[in-house]
């Protein structure tokens, strides 16, 4: 046979794909309760409670009324298209994580079973293709609207992420030249190995990529594509039932994968900090590849808190001071700091 198929490795990435689509879904329902509480704990306020005990079951009850709910197309509005939106902007939230590596190998049945769908040599640039892509979900379902609001509200949107994904690639390339690598299991290996996460290193890459990620995921203070006092609910002001719920989901995945991907770059991945992982492994076995994946789910946890802190304590920002800063702020800090990194590097390898 000129091409040999290994069924193995086709179930076992059926099933590792099935686990993350289904853990990052799990992870954005709650993530919806999560900030509901936090937004009620800063406003001295209890949240949801009622559903189930201390309201767990809320997300549930959210889900069902949205299913439930009539869907709603309009009739001047590009019927194709308009179903197209959403499912674009869900699709791009659920494929960037496919290039994440969750924790070291396991050993199942004879196989050596790698944490990561795809390992490819170039994962980060699959990462910013990849995202690049999301815009047109937004710029489809708003256009398809056939709605003024929605259409000024996906021209936000666009503007700002293309604005923003400068800033954000140019912080990268000072990191990338640091590690001298594209791919994301390199890069953890790297921090694993090293003495210091990336962290310590581009603190100032990290800070840039870090506001172009709230930026990147429509969240406050940069959710002007759906500021409800100016442009009623934005992009998405025609959409009911489960078109709007995968709207809204893709900007929980998207916020949870931006996290994991700041978690990777910056924080060593699920390198577990101060424990020499390889005498981990020889003590506790397999169980140390559950502590990394804890470890990493911990770093995102952290991310999400700050995602939600920062939307329900920092007013909204004006179009103007949000393009200013992109364009006038953070593009050039960007490159700055990626001048400097190569000027530090030729200076330490003379």
């Amino acid at each position: 046979m000129l091409l040999a198929i290994d069924l193995g490795l086709i179930i076992e990435k059926l099933v590792l794909i099935l686990i993350v689509v289904m853990g990052s879904l799990v992870i954005a329902m709650y993530a919806t309760y999560g900030e509901r509480k936090i937004a009620a704990a800063l406003q001295d306020r209890r949240g949801p409670n009622r559903a189930g005990p201390f309201g767990l079951l809320q997300p549930l009850a959210d889900g069902l009324k949205l299913f439930f709910k009539e869907e709603i197309i309009p009739d001047f509005s590009s019927k194709f298209l308009f179903i197209l939106g959403p499912s674009m902007a869900m699709l791009t939230a659920i494929m960037t994580s496919a290039v994440v590596p969750w924790g070291d190998k396991v050993h199942f049945f004879d196989r050596d079973i790698a944490l990561q769908i795809a390992n490819v040599d170039v994962g980060i640039l699959y990462v910013f293709g990849v995202v690049s892509l999301g815009v047109y979900g937004i710029m489809i379902g708003a256009w398809a609207s056939n709605n003024k609001f929605s259409l000024m509200g996906g021209l936000r949107a666009a503007s700002q992420i293309i604005s923003y994904e400068l800033a954000m690639g140019i912080s990268i390339i000072a990191l990338i030249m640091v590690t001298g690598n594209l791919g994301l299991k390199e890069m953890v290996l790297q921090q694993q190995t090293g003495n210091w996460w990336n962290i310590v290193y581009q603190p100032l890459g990290f800070l840039i990529f870090l506001i172009c990620a709230f930026a990147e995921c429509n969240r406050a203070p940069f959710d002007l594509a759906e500021a409800e006092s100016e442009l009623i609910g934005g992009y998405h002001t025609e959409y009911s039932s489960m078109k709007l719920g995968f709207y809204l989901f893709a900007e929980y995945i998207n916020m949870f994968v931006s996290s994991v991907i700041m978690s990777t770059l910056f924080f060593g991945g699920y390198d577990i900090p101060f424990v020499n992982e390889q005498h981990l492994q020889e003590s506790i076995g397999q169980w140390a590849v559950l502590l990394q994946v804890l470890c990493l789910l911990a770093k995102v946890v952290g991310f999400i808190f700050f995602f939600m802190w920062v939307r329900w304590t920092i007013p909204r920002f004006r179009y103007d001071q949000l393009m200013n800063l992109g364009w006038k702020v953070l593009i050039p800090l960007a490159l700055i700091n990626m001048l400097a990194t190569g000027g530090v590097l030729l200076f330490l390898n003379k």
